[in-house]
């Protein structure tokens, strides 16, 4: 879909009032707690005798507790009610909510303002599955895509909007306690308004029989998504990615005050360069996977996470040694911490912002191609509850990281070295999800390989079959040639290799790791090629898509070798259609098998060098002839080698 037709939705009544009512909901959530937690920072003594580093911590903490208590029963809510009712009364739930905050703020009562940091994380818990759920039923298929970029486009812009209004807003003296009151109400209100526009949206499951028990409930949910394991460890690298952020955000207001001696517009800089960072990460994500699940951004997200992570603890340790000693000399001078401008104007302080761009972008990558694989992969009838089954895992992760946060800080470690503890931990839990789900390693090898070394041109790779079974057949040109046809692919594919290939050390890793198919020729190890076609036949009987180079071999000379009979044999057990396929460009490659020397091939193509692999038609079973396919292929690939 196109980026005109994604904004359009933004001008239809089945989108609009939805996306303005998410909109307000993210935005007033940032708003309050932003200016809670700023308050607590700044102006701690004339409410609290405890520690600012405590509250920060506990206040995001508070919120989420919510999530881990009422997300299946929101999910099952989402499932069995009308969502338009139900999002006018998860609306009113607000309007009242901030009332009583807006009480807090006025009389000074620190407990009403934490009951109302509650009272929102159930606000949120309620509409997260009403939020997933509703686009399904109001956008046609090809709509979904550009449907949730743009909400999490709007998601992302409203807690920017929020966190950097709600820091300024309750700074403002002598009225920001009565301005931030005053703010939420009326956004509370308009977000009351824009739910009455919301269409009619029938219930999912009217009979559902709602499980009153968290608990168990919670556990079933779980223990469902637990099934398709791919999308379950998604779920738990989703969580993590909340359990980074929380960890690394909530020490911002103490970061900006203690460690970069910055007033709180110092604050409101971080929030506002690392929700552009996230922001542009998500809008990025879309070119960088040519609009498709790209699962092979999330290794590089995770890089990024972890590189950027400690640069951050590095970059503000060197600002201890410069620029924060002459902050703290102006401190001292002026009687007052440092504005936005005037730290700017510090030595070191252009690195730190960078590393918090850098962090929220590559936090972008990691996170919006899990989020996808989840709404891809997961059961339709399941997919809101699902949703709610991470969200109570995405609540557990951030409470615990403010557990994490609170010992860690209280056994002596200082704000920096939390941020270098978190990218270390960042690398082995990526690590960790990575040997468990080779499928993101081997995406991103193949995404490396088309963004670096060469660029590669897709024609009509919409014909891969999304779901089912399918027998994949291609010109054998190199021995990269799986890694290119595995980046076009919006899903894994089984690949039929020769046995020789595996002995390889780098190769044969890669091509294990992607549960490829060895196999070898009848005169040489009869049994080995009858194991192929047995395991080619179950990989498609569990509706796999599996590759074959029908040549048997790598070319030599650059033109198409006949085609053997063992497509014919594997159509004859299965019968699946049979997507022919053509590459382009790859003869001459180093790892091509010209005549010319390695070094001339090394260096023959340059650097970026343009490749292309044309998708043909699908070919019924009964067509699927050798000579049929090889004149496909043929065509296809056309007088580009």
């Amino acid at each position: 879909m196109s980026q005109t037709n994604q904004f359009s939705l933004l001008s239809q009544r089945r989108f609009a009032p939805f996306f303005w009512t998410q909109f307000l909901g993210a935005f007033n959530d940032n708003l309050f707690k932003t200016a809670l937690m700023v308050i607590l920072t700044y102006d701690a003594l004339s409410w609290t005798t405890l520690k600012p580093s405590l509250l920060t911590n506990l206040i995001p903490g508070l919120f989420i507790l919510p999530y881990v208590v009422l997300s299946a029963t929101a999910g099952q809510m989402a499932d069995k009610f009308e969502k338009s009712g139900l999002t006018r009364f998860v609306k009113w739930l607000e309007l009242a909510i901030m009332g009583v905050a807006a009480i807090g703020w006025m009389q000074h009562i620190l407990w009403l303002l934490i009951a109302a940091v509650v009272g929102m994380g159930i606000h949120s818990t309620l509409f997260g599955p009403v939020k997933y759920a509703y686009l399904p039923q109001h956008l046609k298929t090809e709509e979904l895509i550009g449907g949730n970029g743009v909400t999490e486009m709007g998601t992302f812009v409203g807690i920017l909007l929020g966190e950097v209004l709600g820091a300024i807003l309750v700074m403002q003296k002598p009225a920001g306690l009565l301005l931030t009151a005053g703010g939420t109400l009326l956004t509370a209100v308009l977000g009351l308004i824009a739910s009455y526009r919301i269409p009619h949206t029938p219930a999912a499951d009217p009979t559902l029989r709602i499980n009153l028990n968290p608990l168990t409930e919670s556990v079933r949910n779980i223990g469902f998504s637990r099934k398709n394991r791919v999308v379950f460890l998604s779920m738990l690298g989703n969580s993590w990615f909340w359990f980074y952020g929380a960890l690394v955000l909530a020490q911002f207001p103490v970061y900006a005050k203690d460690y970069l001696h910055g007033d709180h517009g110092v604050f409101v800089l971080l929030l506002t360069i690392f929700s552009l960072g996230v922001g542009a990460g998500s809008l990025l994500c879309e070119r960088l996977s040519g609009r498709k699940v790209e699962l092979g951004l999330v290794p590089f997200g995770a890089i990024g996470l972890t590189v950027f992570g400690i640069d951050l603890y590095l970059s503000s340790v060197g600002f201890a040694g410069t620029g924060g000693q002459v902050a703290a000399v102006l401190v001292q001078q002026g009687g007052a911490r440092l504005g936005a401008f005037d730290w700017l104007a510090l030595h070191g302080t252009l690195r730190i912002l960078a590393d918090v761009l850098m962090i929220g972008m590559f936090g972008g990558f990691f996170i919006v191609p899990l989020f996808a694989l989840i709404q891809v992969r997961c059961e339709p009838g399941h997919l809101s509850r699902t949703i709610a089954g991470m969200n109570i895992l995405n609540a557990l992760f951030m409470v615990a990281a403010a557990g994490v946060a609170i010992v860690l800080l209280g056994q002596g470690l200082t704000i920096p070295e939390l941020f270098l503890a978190t990218a270390l931990m960042n690398a082995l839990v990526a690590l960790y999800i990575f040997s468990l789900v080779p499928e993101f390693l081997m995406r991103f090898l193949a995404w490396m390989l088309i963004h670096t070394i060469h660029r590669v041109k897709c024609i009509n790779a919409d014909r891969i079959p999304a779901e089912g079974a399918a027998v994949l057949v291609c010109n054998h040109v190199s021995y990269v040639d799986a890694i290119v046809i595995g980046a076009a692919s919006p899903r894994p594919i089984r690949f039929v290799m020769d046995h020789r290939i595996f002995k390889l050390p780098l190769l044969g890793w890669i091509f294990r790791t992607a549960r490829a198919i060895p196999i070898a020729p009848a005169k040489e190890d009869p049994w080995l090629m009858e194991k192929a076609y047995v395991d080619i036949a179950q990989a498609l009987h569990e509706g796999d898509l599996v590759c074959i180079f029908p040549e048997g071999r790598l070319t030599t000379t650059g033109e198409m070798n006949e085609f053997k009979g063992g497509i014919a044999k594997i159509v004859a057990r299965s019968q699946v259609p049979v997507i022919p396929m053509a590459l382009r460009g790859l003869w001459g490659h180093l790892l091509s098998r010209g005549a010319q020397p390695v070094l001339e091939r090394t260096f023959r193509k340059g650097l970026r060098s343009r490749l292309a692999l044309a998708v043909g038609e699908p070919v019924a079973p009964p067509d699927a002839t050798p000579e049929y396919l090889y004149q496909q292929v043929r065509e296809l690939r056309g007088g580009w080698k």
